[in-house]
C-alpha cells in the first residue's frame, strides 16, 4: 500500500488534525514528524466486544479519515487477542472475556462497517493476534516485567477497585502492556483513542522508548455525548444512534437533539469544512432556524452510511411528518423509562395517572410520531426518541430508556 507524500502545510494538517481533539501529546514532536514528509504510521485500535457501531464510535473512525485525507498510512487495528482479555477501562468489575469465535463474528462485522467511513484503498487492517502469538508465554513474562503492580494502581479505575476492594483479576494489568506494544509492533508514530484511553495511550510511549523506537504522539478524542446530551452515547443506556439503523430511525434521532448539542455533533461528526461550520453557527445566530441546520446534519450523517437517496427520502419523510406548523418548535425534551404507551405518557407529565391516560386513547386523543394510537397495550421499547402528543397542546419528545 502506497500512499503519496503529504502535500498540506503543516499548519493546515495540524488544524485538520486537531479539530475535536481533546488532547495532543506532544504537539511539538507531531510537527517534527510532519517536517519528514513522510506519510505517517496512525493506529487506532478497536476490540470486537460489540457487533455494532454507533456514532460515538466514528468520533474515532473520522478523525482516521482526516489522516487519510492529508496523505497519512492509517493502521485500524482489530484486537482479536485482547479482545480476548477485555479491557477493563472506566470498568468497575472485571470485564467478562469474549470467546474467540464471538471476537472472530464481531470482528467482520467492523470489517464491513468500518468502510463506510474510511477509504478502504488507504486502510491497512491489522489483527494484534499475528504478533501476540507468536510473543508467547516468555515474551509476555518479559513484557510484564515492563511496570509494577503500583504504577498500575496509578490508573483511576484500578486505583478505585482497589481501595473499595472489588477484585482486580492479573489478566487485566497485562492489557494496558498489550495495547502499548501494539504501538510496537506496528512502529506507530500516532494513536487515537479516547480520553478514557489516556493511561493506555502513554503506556505505548514507554514502551517504544524501552524498544528503541520513537514515541509515538497522542492524540485523545472526546466521549460523544448521547441522544440526552449528559452521558456518554452507550447502547446500554438507550441513548445510542447505530449507524446500521434505518435512514429515518437515524435522521429522527438527529432531529432529537438539543440545539446546543447540534454543535458539538457538527464538529465530531460532520465532514464539512470547519469554516462552513462557523457559517451556519453565524447564520443561526442571525435568525435562521437551527432546525434547518440540523436537517442538514441529519441528512450528512444519514447519507454517509445509506446513501444521498436514503437520506434525501429520510429528510422528506420527517417533513411530512412533523413539519407544516403541526409541531411546536418549543417541545419539552423527556428521558423516560420505556415500557406501556399509558406508563411513558404519565412519566412525560402529559397525563397525571395512567388510567387518564388509558380513557385519553380510548378517545381518539393520544398520538404517537403523528399517528393515533389506538392499542392501550402497546409497549414501547428502549432506545427509541418518539414523539408524543395529547389532545391538541401537549407535546413532549420523549428519548426511552
Amino acid at each position: 500500500m502506497q500512499e503519496a507524500k503529504p502535500t498540506a502545510s503543516i499548519a493546515e494538517q495540524l488544524a485538520l488534525i486537531k479539530r475535536g481533539c481533546e488532547e495532543l501529546l506532544l504537539e511539538e514532536e507531531l510537527i517534527e514528524k510532519l517536517k519528514s514528509g513522510r506519510p505517517l504510521r496512525v493506529k487506532a485500535g478497536f476490540d470486537p466486544t460489540a457487533p455494532d457501531l454507533h456514532l460515538g464510535h466514528t468520533v474515532l473512525l473520522n478523525k482516521l479519515r482526516h489522516f487519510q485525507e492529508l496523505g497519512h498510512h492509517v493502521l485500524f487495528l482489530i484486537g482479536d487477542f485482547t479482545g480476548m482479555i477485555g479491557d477493563p477501562t472506566g470498568k468497575n468489575a472485571t470485564r467478562p472475556p469474549l470467546s474467540r469465535e464471538e471476537v472472530l463474528a464481531n470482528a467482520e462485522t467492523y470489517r464491513e462497517q468500518v468502510f463506510k467511513i474510511l477509504d478502504a484503498e488507504k486502510t491497512e487492517i491489522c489483527f494484534n493476534s499475528a504478533w501476540f502469538e507468536r510473543l508467547g508465554a516468555a515474551g509476555m513474562i518479559k513484557l510484564a516485567a515492563q511496570h509494577t503492580v503500583a504504577r498500575m494502581l496509578e490508573r483511576e479505575d484500578f486505583a478505585k477497585r482497589f481501595a473499595n476492594n472489588q477484585p482486580i483479576a492479573i489478566h487485566e494489568f497485562l492489557y494496558p502492556l498489550c495495547q502499548g506494544y501494539d504501538s510496537v509492533a506496528l512502529r506507530a508514530d500516532v494513536e487515537l483513542g479516547g480520553t478514557d484511553q489516556r493511561f493506555n495511550l502513554l503506556m505505548g510511549r514507554e514502551l517504544q522508548k524501552h524498544y528503541g523506537q520513537p514515541p509515538q504522539v497522542i492524540l485523545t478524542m472526546p466521549l460523544l455525548e448521547g441522544l440526552d446530551g449528559v452521558a456518554k452515547m452507550s447502547k446500554s443506556l438507550g441513548n445510542y444512534i447505530g449507524i446500521i439503523e434505518p435512514p429515518q430511525e437515524i435522521f429522527g434521532k438527529l432531529m432529537s437533539i438539543s440545539d446546543t448539542l447540534m454543535w458539538r455533533y457538527y464538529e465530531l461528526l460532520s465532514f464539512r469544512p470547519a469554516s462552513e461550520i462557523a457559517q451556519l453557527k453565524r447564520e443561526v445566530e442571525q435568525g435562521r432556524n437551527p432546525r434547518d441546520v440540523k436537517m442538514e446534519l441529519a441528512e450528512e450523517i444519514v447519507g454517509r452510511f445509506h446513501g444521498a437517496k436514503a437520506a434525501r427520502a429520510a429528510r422528506e419523510a420527517f417533513i411530512a411528518r412533523f413539519s407544516h406548523g403541526v409541531l411546536p418548535e418549543d417541545m419539552p425534551e423527556v428521558t423516560v423509562p420505556a415500557g406501556p404507551i399509558a406508563q411513558v405518557l404519565k412519566q412525560a407529565g402529559l397525563v397525571a395517572s395512567t388510567s387518564e391516560a388509558y380513557r385519553l386513547i380510548a378517545g381518539g386523543g393520544v398520538r404517537l410520531n403523528g399517528e393515533k394510537v389506538e392499542n392501550k397495550a402497546l409497549t414501547l421499547t428502549a432506545g427509541e426518541v418518539v414523539v408524543l402528543q395529547v389532545g391538541k397542546r401537549r407535546y413532549a419528545r420523549a428519548h426511552l430508556i
